[in-house]
């Protein structure tokens, strides 16, 4: 049984790093093509982040095995396979209600990890991403990788979810984890600047939380920064790219 598991884990964790290394690596190539030049000088930091993510993905990938093995082996989740073993609306409101519960334990503890005595042992590793590209989207440290790493394994025990929607969820999880560090805005201007964009997270909200530090918590949506007073609206690319340029001219 022990060596199952391990193995689950252990596949689970390659799983997570590969998705990482497409997801990160097709955006970065993205950003290549549409923006030639915007992560120039910044070589040693994208290594930086590579390294980070990866120990991350094993983080990840350790409690994703476990419950994977659990769930096939056991029963132990809420995970189903039968499409209609819950009403057809409800898929989509299972992959919201992940979302929402997601966002709103990534709130807290992201801002917990603002304290000074936790940015500096923890949290800073992600912000030495001056400005973040499109490889940072898992540059955690450890101990913040596990307070990602536990969400989604927990939620599954808690709320019934159909394997396809839980797919959809992680994709989701994915996309904006990597396009919401890519230092510029890959979503067309009436998603980030209409209606949409007064409530979801996109690259130019999250700019300025790596730019200010001291607000833009949220992961997928504004409302937690709304009605604690921490969204500050949306970031500047230019300023944040040009003082990157800035310092790595002085070395």
């Amino acid at each position: 049984m022990v060596l199952a598991i391990a193995l689950s884990a252990l596949a689970m964790t390659l799983i997570v790093g590969v998705r990482y290394l497409l997801a990160s690596g097709g955006f970065a190539l993205a950003t290549r093509v549409k923006h030639p030049g915007l992560y120039t000088g910044l070589d040693r930091q994208i290594r930086r982040e590579i390294g980070w993510s990866l120990a991350s993905a094993a983080i990840y990938g350790v409690p994703a095995g476990v419950v994977a093995w659990g769930w096939q082996n056991h029963g132990w989740t809420r995970i189903y396979t039968d499409v209609h073993a819950f009403p057809l609306w409800y898929l989509p409101v299972s992959v919201l209600l992940y979302l929402l519960a997601h966002d709103a334990w990534f709130y807290w503890t992201h801002r917990w990890m603002h304290r000074p005595a936790l940015f500096r042992r923890m949290h800073a590793v992600h912000h030495a991403s001056r400005p973040p590209t499109a490889w940072a989207a898992m540059s955690f440290h450890p101990w913040e990788a596990v307070t990602g790493a536990v969400v989604i394994p927990a939620l599954v025990f808690l709320i019934p979810i159909h394997v396809g929607a839980l797919g959809l969820v992680l994709t989701i999880m994915t996309v904006m984890g990597v396009t919401n560090h890519m230092g510029w805005e890959i979503w067309p201007r009436f998603v980030w600047q209409g209606p949409l964009g007064a409530w979801l997270i996109t690259a130019s909200h999250h700019q300025r939380h790596h730019e200010h530090y001291g607000c833009n918590f949220g992961l997928y949506f504004r409302h937690w920064d709304r009605l604690c007073g921490t969204d500050k609206g949306l970031g500047d690319f230019d300023r944040g790219h040009a003082a990157a340029r800035r310092r790595i001219a002085r070395g």
